[in-house]
């Protein structure tokens, strides 16, 4: 895809809008897919880069709000985001 061009551009806003999402509070891929209508697809591919690059975590497990499922909670706030130790999560 070229740079500049509409879809570009609106990639690039999705983006920031699920790493502001995730940021407020720890949230579900579910939660954060209902809350911005972005598709939980497309939250996996950025929350696994997000994971590569050390910019969002693991916080809990637990049932998520929505589906009621046992989910993992993401949080980007960096206040919660700290670099992994070798103790288990």
């Amino acid at each position: 895809m070229l740079a500049g061009t509409g879809k570009d551009k609106n990639f690039q806003a999705q983006i920031k809008r699920a790493f502001t999402a995730f940021y407020s509070h720890p949230k579900t891929m579910l939660m954060v897919s209902v809350e911005t209508g972005i598709l939980r697809a497309n939250l996996c591919r950025y929350v696994a880069e997000w994971q590569k690059q050390n910019r969002i975590r693991k916080v809990t497990t637990k049932d998520c709000k929505i589906s009621k499922y046992r989910a993992g909670y993401y949080s980007t706030n960096p206040a919660i985001v700290k670099p992994k130790t070798n103790s288990h999560e």
